[in-house]
């Protein structure tokens, strides 16, 4: 399986940006789907963003549509989140995953592969 670690994460000021990285190795990157999701303290782990193999197709969460941005380099094995316009309820540790199943890119449960997460804390 392919083996995932991200990276970006930091303290911001509420309206900043961020960019996490998701470098992937062990397996062919342009494989797999990809996924990032957030939890937020006491919170359930939740859909953020996924990518399709090519980069194609993208999808959001209704909550970040128009301040996140996912995107892949499959030369370079990494995947991105681009994090705008940063809000306090945005801070959470930040999970890229793996599937082979793009379809089901909300599903938790088809993801192969976890990071470890990144730590985005907003602050006001």
């Amino acid at each position: 399986q392919v083996q995932l670690v991200e990276s970006g994460g930091g303290l911001v000021q509420a309206g900043g940006s961020l960019r996490l990285s998701c470098v992937a190795s062990g397996r062919t990157f342009s494989n797999y789907a990809m996924g990032w999701f957030r939890q937020a303290p006491g919170k359930e782990r939740e859909f953020v963003a996924a990518i399709g193999c090519s980069g194609r197709s993208t999808s959001y969460a209704d909550s970040v549509k128009g301040r996140f941005t996912i995107s892949r380099d499959n030369a370079k094995n990494t995947a991105y989140l681009q994090i705008d316009s940063l809000k306090p309820e945005d801070t959470a540790v930040y999970y890229c995953a793996a599937t082979r199943y793009y379809s089901d890119y909300a599903n938790q449960k088809s993801y192969l592969t976890w990071g470890q997460g990144t730590q985005v804390t907003v602050s006001s």
